[in-house]
């Protein structure tokens, strides 16, 4: 019972739940492209067109949310690794000679 509650939803072949920034990709591309498609039918009253420019702005604004949140989600896992990196040296060179805080130069006032 538990497996059937976890199961998410498997596209060629892999869960797209466990991918980041997918589901709001999506969500913001869906949400984006209704409301330009209607918003563009309730000026115009051309149907097909406002069709049209509900795909074409949800197929933008989800490939755009997408590179942007994958960006920001790269960049913060690089960080996060350093940090783990620098945390694990930490602790590996604690109460040795590299540990010691470096002396700080004196400022001068000219």
């Amino acid at each position: 019972m538990a497996d059937e509650e976890n199961k998410g939803i498997i596209i060629f072949g892999r869960d797209v739940s466990k991918i980041p920034c997918f589901r709001n990709s999506f969500l913001y591309g869906i949400g984006g492209g209704v409301l330009l498609g209607l918003t563009h039918f309730l000026f115009t009253s051309k149907a097909v067109k406002s069709v049209n420019y509900s795909v074409y702005s949800f197929s933008i604004i989800t490939l755009g949310y997408w590179i942007q949140c994958r960006y920001e989600y790269t960049k913060t896992k690089f960080e996060m690794l350093r940090l783990q990196e620098a945390l694990a040296n930490r602790a590996l060179f604690e109460g040795t000679e590299e540990d010691r805080p470096k002396e700080k130069p004196e400022l001068v006032d000219v």
